[in-house]
């Protein structure tokens, strides 16, 4: 029987933590002496350009119906709001006499401004990150600028705190606040339901997550070698989960003790505390170059940029792994983590069009998509970022592929190369097969690579 109450109950807001496993907000509202009132808000006002893309929003209406089963096992309901979460928060405040707001503290710009706005209402609580970013500075208390020098510095607090164990009930208001159906979000595609492949990869949810997790521990020995291999089911998958908050990162890290070498994924979760300091401290990361002296580049503008950029979009460049990765993203939702940084390189380097045209196709591409991750990521292949690659460093998509034996990840992804063998699939065009039905290169290696060396000439200059 559900337990009720007659204290003053508390909102346990949710975002981008979708889990009641080591969820501090959870247990906080828990442990006090009135009902718990979960809600979700879908807020398509507070970002502001950055509203959630098509493919995290597929997610979201799977992820959210999840969450919705999990706690109703726990005697207790999700609230689903729409609008501005502040003024949502307010509402259901105020239809309910709750006086206190609980949640765990997010990075995002808008997010911060959110929190700063409840004011004394809200408790903020740590629990998506490894070790608050905050916490994390120079010595002078300044967030590190440079990752490895930030990696050095988390050594100091680490090993995260252990999981938190989910409650076993929560206090029930004795009348439950409205809520919106999830299906009225129309968060789905309709026709054209370009996300029809996702569900043959993905299972939103805590327990999937969970399930990944446990997954990816019995390989996690070989990751630093798999990871880099296209052809092999070398990553984690896990990147979805995570952005969602599905599964927390102190969680995985737990989950590692006793897998035998895992320091290289450890350092990817790291990065994820590490973009969300770079948005902390510059929170128009994602629209701005970090270096100011990249704002001389030349950036490639007009009707053939356009053409090039689309067919970048729809993988048709005529360079067989990144036309593979390009239709995995747009498949799936996700994309290899190796082939995202030989085709980010591609649209930068070789096509010179700005990476911020980049930047947003995958916002609105990926499942995993992740406000810190994608504008850091995107802006340290550019070369344009705070820690970043150098501009001149031009990543050879064909020589890559064949180092990285890419060819039965290009066979999947581009049935017109299927029948090629492993000897010219990586550059069919100049082994001069070339099937008729698959794109000439839309510029030559070299061409590419010295139009973008001329270009960066003006950064220096």
């Amino acid at each position: 029987m559900t337990a009720v109450s007659s204290a003053a109950p508390s909102i346990l807001w949710f975002r981008q933590d979708l889990r009641l496993h080591d969820q501090p907000a959870l247990s906080a509202a828990a442990a006090g002496a009135g009902p718990v009132i979960p809600v979700y808000i879908f807020d398509d006002e507070t970002p502001g350009d950055w509203r959630m893309g098509a493919a995290q929003r597929w997610w979201l209406h799977h992820s959210l119906a999840s969450l919705a089963g999990d706690l109703e096992a726990l005697g207790a309901r999700l609230i689903l709001r729409r609008g501005a979460a502040v003024e949502g928060l307010r509402a259901l405040m105020a239809e309910t006499g709750a006086e206190t707001v609980h949640a765990i503290r997010h990075y995002e710009p808008w997010w911060r401004a959110a929190e700063e706005e409840l004011g004394d209402a809200l408790r903020l609580h740590d629990g998506n990150h490894l070790a608050r970013p905050e916490c994390v500075t120079t010595g002078s208390g300044k967030p590190f600028r440079i990752y490895s020098a930030f990696w050095k510095g988390l050594q100091g607090h680490m090993p995260p705190e252990h999981p938190l164990a989910c409650p076993d009930s929560l206090t029930a208001p004795a009348q439950w606040p409205a809520s919106e159906a999830l299906d009225d979000w129309k968060l789905l595609p309709t026709k054209p339901d370009w996300a029809k492949g996702f569900g043959r990869d993905w299972t939103p949810g805590e327990a999937s997550a969970r399930d990944a997790m446990a997954a990816f521990g019995a390989k996690a020995a070989a990751y630093d070698t798999a990871r880099n291999m296209p052809s092999e089911e070398g990553s984690s998958r896990l990147s979805p989960h995570l952005h969602f908050g599905e599964i927390s990162a102190r969680a995985m890290w737990h989950s590692l003790d006793r897998r035998g070498e895992t320091e290289t994924f450890r350092k990817e979760l790291a990065w994820r505390d590490f973009t969300d300091g770079v948005v902390m401290a510059l929170p128009d990361y994602a629209d701005r170059n970090g270096r100011e002296a990249f704002n001389r580049l030349p950036w490639r503008k007009g009707a053939e940029a356009e053409a090039d950029l689309k067919a970048w979009q729809q993988g048709r460049t005529g360079y067989p792994i990144v036309d593979a990765g390009m239709r995995q993203l747009w498949a799936t939702g996700w994309m290899h983590n190796r082939v995202r940084m030989i085709a980010a390189s591609f649209l930068i380097k070789h096509l010179l069009i700005d990476w911020r045209e980049g930047e947003r196709w995958f916002w609105d591409c990926l499942v995993d998509a992740d406000y810190g991750n994608n504008s850091v990521n995107w802006q340290w292949v550019a070369g344009t970022g705070i820690d970043a690659n150098m501009f001149g460093r031009i990543m050879a998509p064909l020589s890559q592929s064949e180092k990285f034996d890419a060819g039965d990840y290009i066979r999947r992804w581009v049935p017109e190369l299927r029948k090629l063998s492993d000897g010219v699939i990586h550059d069919p065009e100049e082994a001069g097969c070339r099937p008729k039905d698959y794109p000439a290169k839309i510029i030559g290696h070299r061409e590419g690579r010295e139009r973008a060396l001329a270009a960066g000439k003006t950064v220096r200059g």
